[in-house]
């Protein structure tokens, strides 16, 4: 049973992570990590955050898959795809 944030205590959204914009989820999970690296939570405190860390992970990783595949429709040429790995430094 996942545990229920205490008073005053975040949830780490403010409804559904679905809902919540990349960037929002990015620094709450980079905030989340700040927490688990302190070594100061105790070890429910320690899982409950790693739980919600998980969660906005995944919400993270499916925005970018998401504009991915945006991305890639635009990138399109008729039947032939253009795709390629991003190589850093290249310019086209």
């Amino acid at each position: 049973m996942p545990r229920r944030p205490e008073a005053g205590e975040s949830t780490g959204s403010t409804g559904s992570e679905g809902e919540l914009p990349f960037e929002s989820a990015l620094e709450q999970l980079e905030a989340l990590l700040s927490r688990l690296e302190g070594g100061a939570l105790s070890l429910e405190e320690a899982l409950a955050t790693f739980e919600q860390g998980v969660s906005l992970s995944r919400r993270c990783a499916e925005e970018l898959e998401r504009v991915e595949r945006r991305v890639d429709v635009l990138v399109r040429s008729g039947d032939v795809e253009r795709r390629r790995p991003f190589e850093p430094g290249e310019e086209d």
